[in-house]
């Protein structure tokens, strides 16, 4: 399955226009998200093909909301791609025991992250 549908998850309104130029221009269609609740809706309203998830949001954060999805069985077969500052091996580690299927640091090298996204199809 091609991936073309996104779910950006970030508080961020930098990071937010800054990802969503960058997958606009590789082809991808975009819809945002600026926390967990808003992010859940947006995936029942449609699901997505992958989520890029921000680890530090208000309420709550991207581990917990990454665990949320990837353990509903209605969208665990949807890649989670954990995209954040947090630069940690730790955090790594715990991120991708939540289920999310990669890992970014910021700053975002676009081609970068649009190649990783592209292994998914």
């Amino acid at each position: 399955m091609a991936i073309q549908n996104i779910l950006l998850v970030d508080d961020s309104k930098t990071e937010l226009h800054f990802l969503t130029d960058v997958l606009v221009r590789n082809g991808f269609r975009v819809r945002t998200a600026e926390n967990g609740d808003e992010a859940m809706r947006r995936i029942a309203e449609e699901k997505p093909d992958l989520i890029l998830m921000d680890v530090v949001m208000p309420g709550q954060n991207g581990f917990q909301l990454t665990r949320t999805i990837t353990r509903d069985p209605l969208y665990a077969d949807v890649p989670v791609i954990m995209c954040t500052s947090k630069n940690q091996e730790t955090d790594k580690v715990w991120g991708m025991r939540q289920g999310a299927r990669d890992y970014v640091v910021k700053p975002v090298n676009g081609d970068e992250l649009v190649r990783k996204i592209r292994a998914f199809d």
